[in-house]
């Protein structure tokens, strides 16, 4: 049965990405009106790029379902955490495949958020006490939980500083 726990968490995740979130714009709104190139773009040259945090993002989602489900590989592999991103430049968002891929990865953050929020309100409340690895440590899955929520906001955060340095 349904948890009221597990609902508030699935409820603050979809607020986090698809809003109306509290602390400001979620991170579907954030990236609604960036192109290839803005998402490619890196304003700050150590800093990943809007599409690589998009991707990494959806990545995470994707994996805790897969730790919920007892799927998930107990160590992440570089390619799993930061998956490799199309590399869209001014010269290629013009013949589409650029935009393309943007748009399917931003997609695939949709589905993984939609379908982490699923398999949340799936869950009752005493699952949240159960045990999940982790890196290198097992979290409860109330701790896993607002890990990943906190994880899409600190991005989206990263998100919204980086559109206003890129072209």
């Amino acid at each position: 049965m349904p948890g009221v726990e597990t609902e508030r968490i699935a409820d603050q995740l979809a607020r986090a990405v698809n809003g109306p979130a509290w602390h400001g714009p979620s991170i579907l709104e954030l990236v609604r009106d960036v192109s290839p190139g803005q998402a490619a773009a890196k304003p700050l040259p150590d800093a990943h790029s809007i599409w690589e945090l998009v991707a990494h993002t959806a990545a995470w989602l994707e994996l805790v379902g897969r730790r919920l489900d007892g799927t998930a590989p107990r160590k992440v592999s570089q390619a799993m955490d930061w998956p490799p991103v199309h590399r869209a430049s001014r010269s290629t968002t013009a013949n589409g495949s650029a935009k393309k891929s943007w748009h399917a990865e931003v997609d695939r953050l949709r589905r993984a958020a939609d379908g982490l929020q699923r398999r949340i309100r799936s869950l009752d409340d005493e699952q949240l006490k159960e045990e999940l690895p982790g890196l290198g440590n097992t979290w409860t899955t109330y701790i896993t939980l607002h890990g990943v929520l906190q994880h899409v906001l600190y991005h989206a955060g990263q998100i919204a500083i980086l559109k206003k340095g890129a072209p």
